[in-house]
């Protein structure tokens, strides 16, 4: 069966269902639902209860990142059990984020439901993204493929972007002044009724940065300065109690400096010489939606989007110039369905195209992706079933299926174990694939295929008590055809096998709220025997928090074992323990004071490793650094 013809089929399933309908539960809605912290959307793009989701999961509210003071995104991931961050330098470089030991190109990040990612280099670039902006983050750690297709290998990250208040108007101002002479301002203006909510914010954040490198050309002792402007828009009008649309709208963009301690290659004498090089970017995107319930038994959603992810980048030093960007307009439709009492149905298409705008000549700038995908749902009074199937057909390597399966049994009213099956792909991106071969070097493969994966999960999830929860996995993945790169270019031949487990422990003790992420991961390369590069055995997360009436006090500490930086591992990266502080003083109502203290002992560490004149360094992460804001939220 084509897509096409698969797709016809599924769009008119809901007709011959409807006379089996019954009463849907009664749903929040998913404005509604963004602000809560018990709930998840992204599992299966529609809202639910976070202990039904079979997706082993992480939520950050509003309330948290107020709480927690991350200075990004990337500082906020690193919070989740299973997740890795590896940055090359400081604020605005680039991260590889590795969620259970898979790679920055195996998980997928969304933001408002669309696609972010580069088409060029598979990065997402979630260093962009401006932390005030943010209304939610929800992390989803497992195969998500299919629900979403390419990339959920490793899992998923959605980005929400803020939310207007349900009533009345409501302004925000925001102004901090941290180390590094850095500098963030942002304000905002939302408001809403009954019908109609909306949220307009923009922000402004700068840093004179840090010396990122240690030993390389007398060019790169610069200080490496960053600046980012972002706009965010959210609009959604409820026609009825049936009818919903809306609008949302992020768009970052500013300019980047770093150091390239290999220098600047000139092809004329065969030699690298000294750069200074810096990159003006821009990662927008942007959603449409109609929701519907056509009747008691069948919701509707149809979503439409595009995204852009957009890099110039120069040297100071010579008039070398390149331009990367990426396009990608997508269009989604998803129907839920309840069949009786106990069995419900999602149905749904995809369909998306990347457009590639370069200064590099690729032999192919443009390709397609369509797709089609059910998941059927079954609770019985001692179990639950969930079974799902998505056909995915791409204009350059045909078509990929992929399967998953969960049970579910309650042990107790508090206890539930998931066993869980499911299978990933990840579609070569537009450098894998069309980069054009340069100074004698294969740099792409036409014929490569996608890369494949399967796991499986035991999920343990207890409500210890009504004040402490403990969530648990054990998992192993298997990857098949990884994209590796060789002397005749880019080549399906590697194959992985990672096996893990990872807990999370939230407890509330004599008014102190704790949370405790611990994951140990053996990833591990099946034809060598080494480990995986960057990934580190293990890592613990810890937050301390509690509130004194006006006066809000917390810390954190997390700890990385020690990895490598190469495929060989003889390239060692040393473990380090970050401990930091945070506290927030209420003036009144309207005004808040906080400050926080990152890397309070001052260590000395790196995440990724570079090479010169024959010695190994590490980039330079940010040492003992603090910030102080106000926020101040008027009465309108």
């Amino acid at each position: 069966m084509t897509a096409s013809r698969l797709l016809l089929s599924l769009a008119l399933l809901p007709l011959a269902l409807l006379s089996r309908g019954h009463l849907l539960a009664d749903t929040l809605e998913r404005e509604q639902a963004l602000k809560l912290p018990d709930v998840l959307i992204s599992a299966n793009r529609q809202v639910e209860a976070r202990n039904d989701s079979s997706a082993a999961n992480t939520v950050f509210t509003r309330d948290d990142i107020d709480r927690l003071q991350p200075s990004s995104i990337t500082d906020l991931l690193q919070r989740v059990p299973g997740v890795q961050v590896a940055q090359s330098g400081g604020r605005g470089s680039l991260p590889g984020i590795y969620i259970r030991g898979t790679s920055s190109a195996q998980t997928l990040v969304l933001v408002d439901g669309q696609r972010i990612g580069s088409s060029t280099s598979g990065d997402s670039n979630l260093q962009h993204l401006n932390i005030e902006q943010i209304e939610r983050v929800e992390v989803l750690r497992g195969s998500r493929s299919v629900i979403y297709g390419s990339d959920a290998i490793g899992g998923v990250i959605q980005i929400f972007t803020r939310r207007g208040a349900e009533q009345g108007l409501q302004a925000r101002l925001h102004l901090g002044t941290g180390s590094q002479r850095s500098w963030e301002r942002s304000l905002g203006l939302s408001g809403g009724d009954r019908q109609t909510r909306f949220n307009l914010g923009a922000s402004l954040d700068e840093t004179a940065g840090g010396n990122r490198t240690h030993e390389s050309y007398a060019s790169d002792r610069d200080n490496d300065a960053y600046r980012n402007q972002s706009l965010s828009l959210s609009l959604s009008h409820a026609f009825n109690d049936d009818w919903e649309a809306g609008l949302n709208l992020l768009d970052n963009r500013g300019k980047s400096e770093f150091d390239n301690p290999f220098g600047r290659f000139d092809s004329n004498t065969f030699q690298s010489l000294p750069q200074q090089p810096y990159s003006e970017f821009a990662v927008s995107s942007f959603s449409s939606y109609l929701d519907g319930r056509l009747n008691d038994a069948w919701k509707s959603r149809l979503e439409l989007g595009h995204s852009e992810n957009r890099e110039k980048t120069f040297d100071k030093l010579s008039d070398q110039r390149s331009l990367f960007n990426t396009y990608r307009d997508s269009l989604n439709w998803q129907n839920d369905l309840a069949l009786d009492e106990r069995n419900s149905l999602i149905l749904g298409g995809d369909w998306y195209q990347d457009r590639v705008n370069s200064s590099t000549a690729f032999a192919e700038d443009s390709r397609w992706n369509r797709a089609a995908f059910i998941q059927h749902r079954f609770q019985a009074e001692r179990f639950a079933t969930e079974l799902g199937l998505r056909r995915d057909q791409n204009q350059q390597f045909g078509g990929q299926n992929s399967w998953s399966g969960t049970f579910t049994l309650p042990l107790t009213p508090d206890n539930d174990l998931l066993l869980t099956y499911s299978e990933g792909f990840r579609a070569p991106t537009f450098n894998d694939l069309y980069y054009p071969n340069e100074n004698g070097f294969i740099n792409s493969n036409p014929d490569l295929k996608p890369e494949t994966s399967k796991s499986y999960e035991l999920q343990w999830r207890s409500q210890l008590s009504d004040s402490s929860r403990l969530e648990t996995s054990l998992y192993r993945t298997d990857l098949k055809d990884a994209i590796v790169f060789a002397s005749n270019g880019p080549q399906n031949v590697s194959s992985a096998r990672i096996n893990g487990i990872e807990s999370t422990l939230k407890q509330e003790l004599f008014g102190w709220q704790s949370n405790l992420g611990l994951a140990i991961i053996d990833p591990r390369d099946r034809d060598t025997g080494h480990t995986l590069a960057r990934r580190a055995r293990r890592t613990l997360s810890l937050d301390l928090d509690r509130q004194f009436d006006r006066l809000g006090l917390g810390a954190s500490w997390q700890a990385v074992s020690s990895s490598y930086d190469d495929p060989t591992n003889q390239q060692r990266l040393g473990g380090y323990a970050l401990l930091g502080l945070r506290g927030s003083w209420a003036l009144n109502h309207e005004v808040r004071l906080e400050l926080k203290l990152d890397n309070l002992l001052d260590k000395s560490y790196s995440r990724v490793l570079y090479s010169h004149d024959g010695a190994q360094y590490g980039y330079r992460e940010e040492g003992r650094a603090w910030m102080f804001g106000v926020t101040w939220t008027p009465e309108l």
